[in-house]
């Protein structure tokens, strides 16, 4: 059940599960909380298909460009 305390205590370990599985992940910054933090999402593929998390990383800049926000360091 999504949401559940037993899927919330896994999600933290996404990455290592696309890791061990070889299957192609990506973790994009398309949104910053208020202080300007990024946000990421994930996306994963199927196995071999790394050409489709090319093109959706190129589709999602596109349409809203990420490399020139930074979040402001206090310090």
């Amino acid at each position: 059940m999504p949401g559940s305390k037993a899927s919330l205590a896994f999600t933290p370990f996404a990455f290592l599960f696309f890791n061990v599985t070889g299957q192609p992940a990506m973790s994009i910054p398309l949104w910053q909380l208020a202080n300007g933090l990024p946000t990421g999402s994930h996306f994963a593929a199927r196995y071999g298909e790394e050409d489709l998390l090319f093109q959706l990383a190129g589709q999602l800049e596109r349409a809203q460009p990420w490399s020139d926000r930074r979040p402001q360091l206090n310090g």
